[in-house]
């Protein structure tokens, strides 16, 4: 009987330390480099100091720009979105590794497809895909970015199991992790809200987050300025008036209430490099995906 009281003492207190252990918050801004609109709100997100994971598009125009601001702040951990995709109307990107060396990712004039499906639809090789995806982590590298992991711009490298075996093995040759790897659970519900609620919307998702694994926040940010709202999605799915849309994530972010309560003990804000160290590269397994 003693044992037995013993027993579910420790099972009680297992339970209470379990459901009283701050929730790993992972905050992943994408698209950076993407145009000057989005540069400068992720500044602005970093200024705030909360560890934070960015995602770097390298064949973008304002790459260069984004290098030099990501070097400035230890409180980023760098990733590569990985790009296949090329979605604006009139503000167009292609290949690291060159047009001519990968023609079957691109279009006649040489830019990157605007859709999935006109990219798959193209047959485009293999081979290609990883030498376009090699040439992205390399350029970022050699531009001195420290990066801890990958993850893919519209899901293009990861669009059949061919292909995420290819971002699976760059990762392993790199030493990176990828994004959800780490067992990340999705916040999402504010994607296709409109630019007025999204904020409110952001701060109830992160106030009724439940216990468990690290929960995944993926925001883009960006600022209303007459550069990005001159960019139309050439797809049909995508949103309308999309700098209201980033400009209305960008407010949610830094707003001082979602600030405030980021920083609630019941939270633990974390970013990649962070889980790399805690759980190591050994730990990644694929996500359950169907294709």
């Amino acid at each position: 009987m003693k044992y037995l009281l013993i027993l579910i003492i420790l099972l009680s207190t297992s339970v209470f330390a379990q459901n009283n252990k701050p929730i790993p918050i992972l905050i992943r801004c994408d698209d950076i480099g993407m145009c000057h609109s989005v540069n400068l709100a992720v500044e602005r997100v970093l200024k705030t100091g909360i560890p934070v994971s960015m995602s770097v598009m390298v064949p973008c125009p304002w790459f260069s720009e984004a290098v030099e601001l990501l070097k400035k702040y230890p409180n980023v951990s760098v990733g590569i979105h990985l790009t296949l995709n090329s979605e604006w109307k009139q503000y167009r990107w292609g290949p690291v590794s060159g047009a001519r060396t990968v023609p079957t990712l691109v279009d006649s004039v040489g830019y990157f497809f605007p859709s999935r499906s006109l990219l798959f639809g193209n047959n485009p090789k293999l081979s290609e895909i990883e030498t376009e995806l090699r040439a992205q982590i390399e350029k970022a590298l050699h531009a001195g970015l420290k990066i801890d992991y990958l993850d893919y711009h519209m899901s293009a490298a990861v669009q059949t199991l061919e292909t995420r075996a290819i971002v699976e093995k760059l990762a392993a040759e790199y030493k990176l992790t990828i994004s959800r790897y780490y067992n990340e659970e999705d916040v999402d519900g504010w994607y296709f809200a409109s630019p007025a609620n999204k904020p409110d919307t952001m701060l109830l998702k992160l106030k009724t987050v439940k216990p468990g694994e690290t929960k995944l926040f993926v925001i883009h940010v960006g600022l209303d300025t007459p550069e990005m709202s001159a960019m139309e999605d050439a797809n049909p799915f995508g949103p309308k008036e999309m700098s209201k849309h980033r400009n209305a994530e960008f407010n949610g972010l830094i707003s001082p209430k979602f600030q405030l309560l980021l920083h609630d003990k019941k939270y633990r804000l974390v970013n990649y490099r962070m889980l790399n160290e805690e759980k190591g590269l050994k730990m990644m397994k694929r996500p359950v995906v169907t294709m």
